[in-house]
């Protein structure tokens, strides 16, 4: 079989080792960054600002990326592969390592908190944009360290583990299907004037690649909650009880159980574009959050997507 279409276990180690070792490096081109580019261009050329023809015309665009993007990977490895089964699995890893964003995540989490433990706000809140879309200006000491957490929660599916289970289904190809498909939703899968016909169709396709993955993350980060903190049912129930009343389809479950996890309260008011929205909010606050609660959360990550490594492992292993 096609290395584009199916990695080994060993082959997905592999790609999971160079990301957690050396990250997102600038000399390597990534494809999120062209995927990127070429929604750039095809918003300029499609966007009309009338309804109907924007509903059909981002849903072009999706179609579009989605599709090239899957052309181009497999291409690119199916000719390696041709050359030679090796060069085409070192290909493969290669594309596979820029799907996930363990380190990259880790290390802007990182940053914020040692700019916090340092007292320097202003520096922790020039590292805020790596992580989350609201205005860090309005954010205080207590607002960063959730707006913090719940990056780190969130992009534990969406950076990690997501791409991860498509890895193992799909191979290169699924993942970087799935890559385009949410940085699609990243750029116009929002609800206001401009996106709001234009992007309906990438938020939907976001919607539907995240409900299995965010839910398997919820449990993943309840299990390593279990193996750390002795918490897991906490996460659990808080995620039951309130992940259903966060505005995404998805992004309460990771949310939610690392609420619980923490034993701290996360959602709530938040200022994107100079606008305050009102968002459900999420566990309870059993104390004040504290710096501490960003390096739990970034330990809680990392063993909850190792726990998923191993179990989509092993399922492959019993299933393929």
């Amino acid at each position: 079989m096609s290395h584009a279409l199916h990695l080994s276990t060993p082959l997905i180690a592999c790609a999971v080792l160079l990301d957690a070792a050396l990250g997102d490096p600038e000399w390597l081109p990534h494809p999120a960054r062209m995927i990127g580019a070429a929604i750039s261009r095809g918003e300029k050329m499609l966007h009309t600002g009338i309804a109907i023809r924007d509903l059909r015309n981002g849903a072009i665009l999706v179609t579009s990326v989605v599709g090239l993007s899957v052309i181009a990977t497999w291409a690119i490895i199916d000719a390696c592969d041709r050359i030679s089964l090796v060069f085409g699995a070192f290909a493969a890893v290669v594309i596979a390592w820029t799907t996930l964003a363990t380190r990259g995540l880790d290390d802007a989490a990182r940053e914020v908190q040692e700019s916090l433990l340092r007292a320097d706000e202003a520096g922790a809140r020039r590292a805020m944009p790596a992580l989350v879309g609201r205005d860090p200006a309005s954010l205080d000491r207590q607002a960063m360290i959730r707006a913090t957490v719940e990056s780190v929660a969130e992009n534990s599916s969406d950076g990690v583990i997501a791409p991860l289970m498509f890895l193992f289904i799909a191979g290169p190809v699924g993942a970087i299907a799935y890559k385009a498909i949410n940085t699609l939703d990243s750029m116009i899968g929002y609800r206001d004037e401009r996106y709001i016909w234009f992007g309906r169709v990438a938020a939907r396709f976001d919607d539907a690649a995240n409900w299995i993955p965010a839910r398997f993350t919820a449990l993943c980060i309840a299990a390593a909650s279990e193996l750390w903190l002795r918490r897991g049912r906490t996460a659990i129930a808080v995620c039951r009880r309130d992940a259903r009343g966060h505005e995404s389809p998805n992004a309460g479950y990771p949310e939610a159980a690392m609420a619980g996890a923490l034993g701290v309260q996360l959602g709530g008011s938040a200022v994107y574009a100079g606008e305050t929205i009102e968002r459900a909010t999420l566990g309870v606050a059993e104390c004040p959050s504290t710096i501490d609660d960003i390096a739990t959360a970034r330990m809680l990550f990392k063993i909850a997507a190792l726990i998923a490594f191993v179990t989509l492992a092993v399922l492959c292993a019993i299933f393929v």
